[in-house]
């Protein structure tokens, strides 16, 4: 693993690691991390899909993990920045080995911000994983109970009387510039998402996309639904998209959850698949 260090479009420095593998490399794999998850969640399986002949980049977004500044208060940032440092992530990968396939795995939020990158044309697929549309309706049961509180009560209040979202204190999804959680709130009360609240640009944003998406959506998740699932990748309206259906009685496993899939107890039996479905993503639909 090396450690680099990128630069986003407007100059914004972003904490990255590169994980080579040992011969040559079948393409690269660039990991979207989920909301207020740190690249370090990732190394274990960012290792392990190295060693099946993948070149792998993680990053943390700009105001989080190692791209985060000692104080978060006042920290300009929204999501639009944060797939501006996607773009980056994105970029550095392609210039490493610019003839291969480049495909993104994006876990939750790393499969929403896609339909925003303007340079989709680098992108040769999307495999989405536990991620869906933030629609608080289209949440799970049990997460639909407390999100009415969460975002009419304690991101605003919270956010106002800290200059950010203190994540950490509250125990709730992590420290977040001020920017990001309140657009993501705006997103979260939508019924169309990101494509509601941001308006014709946004859907015609999506619409571009044209690299094939395969989406994950796993039984025991307990933070988003199958129909949440579909809401998302039909956002990519004019992409190859399909939804693989799992549970964790296949795995021979009591519980994957929202968060499982990057586990290391996974190495002889999720991450085998999602590594399949990588090499054969020019057929999605049959993976």
């Amino acid at each position: 693993m090396k450690a680099v260090t990128l630069n986003a479009a407007d100059g914004a420095p972003l904490a990255a690691r590169v994980y080579e593998p040992a011969g040559d490399s079948q393409g690269n794999v660039v990991i979207g991390g989920a909301m207020g998850v740190r690249q370090d969640y990732y190394a274990p399986f960012a290792e392990w899909l190295s060693q099946q002949g993948w070149r792998v980049t993680t990053f943390d977004y700009r105001g989080s993990g190692e791209s985060a500044p000692r104080n978060l208060r006042g920290f300009k940032a929204d999501l639009f920045d944060w797939t501006r440092d996607y773009e980056a992530a994105i970029d550095h990968a392609h210039a490493a080995s610019p003839h291969k396939p480049l495909y993104l795995l994006g876990h939750s939020l790393g499969a929403q911000l896609p339909g925003f990158l303007a340079n989709q044309e680098k992108v040769s697929g999307l495999l989405s994983i536990a991620a869906g549309s933030g629609y608080w309706r289209d949440n799970a049961p049990q997460l639909k109970r407390i999100v009415p509180y969460f975002w009419f009560f304690l991101v605003p209040l919270a956010t106002k009387l800290c200059g950010y979202f203190p994540g950490k204190k509250l125990r709730k999804v992590g420290d977040l510039p001020a920017g990001v959680i309140m657009q993501w709130r705006k997103w979260c009360l939508d019924p169309k998402y990101s494509v509601g609240a941001e308006g014709e640009p946004a859907r015609q944003a999506y619409a571009r996309a044209r690299f094939p998406v395969l989406a994950l959506s796993i039984t025991d998740d307990e933070l988003m639904t199958l129909r949440g699932t579909h809401t998302l990748i039909d956002l990519y309206e004019n992409a190859p998209r399909s939804v693989q259906r799992i549970a964790p009685q296949e795995l021979e496993m009591r519980r994957i959850g929202h968060f499982g899939p990057f586990r290391s107890n996974q190495e002889t039996k999720l991450w085998p698949r999602m590594a399949g479905w990588l090499s054969g993503f020019a057929t999605p639909a049959a993976a």
